[in-house]
This record gives C-alpha cells, structure tokens and sequence, in this order.
C-alpha cells in the first residue's frame, strides 16, 4: 500500500510537471490586481513568419544580455515560446514557457554570488534594491519576479481563486487597469487624448492577431457601466481620430504607416452593449520600429 501511495504520488508530480499551462491558469497565478498584464505567444508569432521581426529586437543586441544567454545556453528569439507578465507598483512578474537549462542557470546563479534553495533561486540585480527570484513552476515553465522584495516571486507558488477570466484568443493580448489609462503619465506620446475619453471605463483589453493585407489588427473591447456611456465614447473616438488625420493634413503631411500616426489615424470604433470596441491596421514596418527601439 506504501508502494502504491508513493507511485500515484510521483505520477501525478510527473503529470503536474508535463501538463500544458493555459493562459487562464498563468493569469491566476499573478498578482493581477491593478497591473498592466501583458502576454506574447512566440511560438504562435514564429509560426505566422514573423521570426524575422523577433529578431530586430533591441535587447538581443544588449551586450550584458548576449553574455547572460551564453552562459545559460538560452535565447529567446529560439527558446521561449510563450511569456505572460505583470507589471505591479511593487513589481514585475513573469511566466515563462520555454525549453531551460536548469543546471546551466543554477550554475549562473552561484556564479554571480546569488543563492538557490530547493529550486528557488535569488539574486540581485543591476541595483541594490533590484532582487530577481524565480523558480521551475513545472520543468518548461519559469516563475520569475524582479521587485525590492527578495521573496516576491513566491506568490505565484498559489493560484488565485477569482473566477476565470474571458480572454481573447490571441497571440498577442495586453489588459490595463482604469488606474494607469486615468494617470496617462505613462502611455505613449499622442495617445493621451483617447485614453482621456476611457477615464470612466471598468476594464480595458487589447490584442492583435496575424491578419490578411496588414501584419497584425490591433482590437480594443472597453467595458463600461452603461450603453450611454459605451455610445458616447465609441462616438468620440471616432471624433478624435477624425481631428487627429485632418490636423497630420493641415501639415501638408500624411499618416505614416512606420509610426503611431499611421496606426492611430486607421481606427474604427462602435459599441457593442455596454461595451466599445476599436480595430487598427498594424503595419510589419511599425512592429519592426516598435520591437527595435525605433
């Protein structure tokens, strides 16, 4: 009986430890509450041809960052295949799906004076009151926090029991708090007057997906309290992006699809109920700019 205990027991580690992860399950297990969570499925954008955009990536230029993967024998461009994270006033927390060379990363690790403990493993980063931990959720999956707490990644060791969240089926999907569309200090320039008509909103999803004539549609579903208010809203978004093309005209220019202008210019919004939704032509050339530091 012992025997039998003890099998079903590492059976079912071994079953926890191979069973794929969906992004419901790798939302539950961040601290979500009042942060910007963004999720990038690579695996799904590599298999769309866009393994050529990934690589015009900035951060594989870094030279800290070419020495970090050589050591650990990881790169993300080949390596990672999906990653979710949550970007929090007390952190940043990261899910990553991926193939890993736990010894190589350990080793890394004691090498830079950090220190792991029954697979969590510390470290301090480029600051003082910069720590990174993280540990193998399951042997393909890294559960990873920079924050000033030294500890922080262990809240993802449990999962949230909030109801499961309705999310889009896309490679690429970002949720943002009402929080940071009403600060606006954060957003990118020329953005700030359509977040101003999304201060009464009660939740804010994006995503893009591979489409037919552009790279990528860009989608937006706002949810708001009322039809009134999902009516009014879907009205001045239309207005601002009209006044927006006609101000880039008066300028004797045009919007250009290699930046924001282009992008924000090409929206078409109308409501749904109670909520707004918006769609944007996203152009490859832009998403080369975007994801090269351009």
């Amino acid at each position: 009986m012992v025997l039998a205990v003890c099998g079903l027991m590492l059976w079912g580690a071994i079953w926890f430890r191979s069973r794929a992860i969906t992004p419901v399950a790798m939302l539950k297990r961040l601290p979500a509450d009042d942060a910007v969570v963004i999720y990038i499925d690579l695996a799904q954008l590599r298999r769309s041809h866009i393994d050529q955009v990934l690589d015009s990536m900035s951060v594989g230029q870094d030279p800290e960052y070419q020495n970090f993967i050589k050591k650990i024998d990881f790169d993300y461009r080949h390596d990672l295949d999906t990653v979710m994270a949550a970007f929090t006033p007390s952190g940043k927390y990261f899910l990553a799906k991926g193939r890993f060379d736990w010894t190589a990363i350990t080793a890394y690790v004691i090498g830079v004076d950090g220190r792991c403990n029954n697979s969590l493993c510390k470290l301090v980063g480029s600051m003082p009151d910069r720590h990174i931990s993280f540990f193998p959720l399951q042997r393909n999956l890294m559960a990873l926090a920079v924050s000033s707490d030294e500890s922080a990644v262990e809240k993802m060791q449990t999962v949230n029991q909030r109801p499961d969240p309705d999310l889009p089926d896309a490679p690429i999907w970002m949720t943002i708090p009402p929080a940071i569309i009403n600060s606006g200090q954060t957003l990118p320039e020329g953005t700030q007057m359509f977040a101003r008509t999304l201060e009464h909103a009660k939740s804010v999803m994006l995503w893009a997906a591979p489409s037919g004539n552009a790279a990528f549609t860009a989608k937006m579903s706002v949810q708001f309290a009322t039809v009134t208010d999902a009516v009014e809203v879907a009205s001045k978004l239309t207005k601002i992006t009209n006044l927006l093309r006609d101000l880039i005209e008066k300028e004797n220019q045009k919007p250009n699809p290699a930046d924001l202008s282009g992008f924000l210019t090409a929206g078409s919004f109308h409501n749904e109920g109670t909520k707004v939704v918006g769609a944007w032509p996203v152009q490859q050339v832009l998403i080369e700019n975007m994801l090269g530091g351009k």
